[in-house]
């Protein structure tokens, strides 16, 4: 068996789906997403030193149908009406292109997109500065310490992508975000 190496390409994608069975409506939100034609395998955190980031148009287009396809996936479903439902996948990039950077998953109910993706970027922003011994006060709100993260000089990028949506009456309501990986 051939060794993995590291992915050279990430792009990230989000979709929602609706269905009276859950399993339909996950698979309807892989749709949305343009990821449902491959085979996903879920794992950690972490954006390989100098992956380059691609629009998902371009990803989707370098990959094959039943290709199996690494990434990091955040989701969540309801069946209650009126239900908020959330998935973000926040992003940590360092200035370094040398250095690796974070991916962070949330997942919750009765947040926005807003105050899901802040939570998820605040999270790859808060681990990746951890690694990089960047000080700053746990306590202080998400605007405060991302100033401290961008001032240092050692982070360049963070961002998220979030989906949410509301659960509708008899229908399964799914969510899903997701970086993936390209070779």
């Amino acid at each position: 068996m051939a060794l993995q190496s590291a992915p050279r390409y990430v792009f990230f994608t989000k979709g929602v789906g609706k269905h009276k069975e859950a399993l339909s409506s996950f698979e309807l939100a892989l749709r949305d997403a343009k990821i449902n034609r491959f085979n996903l395998v879920t794992v950690s955190s972490i954006v390989p030193p100098g992956c380059k980031q691609l629009s998902r148009d371009q990803g989707v287009d370098m990959l094959k149908s039943g290709e199996i396809v690494f990434l990091v996936l955040a989701r969540n479903s309801t069946n209650e009406s009126h239900r908020l439902v959330a998935s973000s996948i926040g992003v940590a990039i360092p200035a370094n292109p040398t250095e690796y950077g974070f991916l962070a998953e949330h997942h919750s109910f009765g947040q926005t997109d807003e105050e899901a993706g802040e939570y998820a970027e605040d999270l790859a922003a808060t681990m990746l500065a951890t690694t990089m011994g960047i000080p700053f006060d746990i306590n202080a709100d998400w605007d405060e310490r991302e100033q401290v993260f961008k001032s240092s000089g050692r982070i360049i990028k963070t961002t998220n992508v979030t989906q949410s949506a509301i659960g509708d009456r008899n229908l399964w309501t799914s969510v899903v975000t997701a970086a993936v990986f390209v070779p």
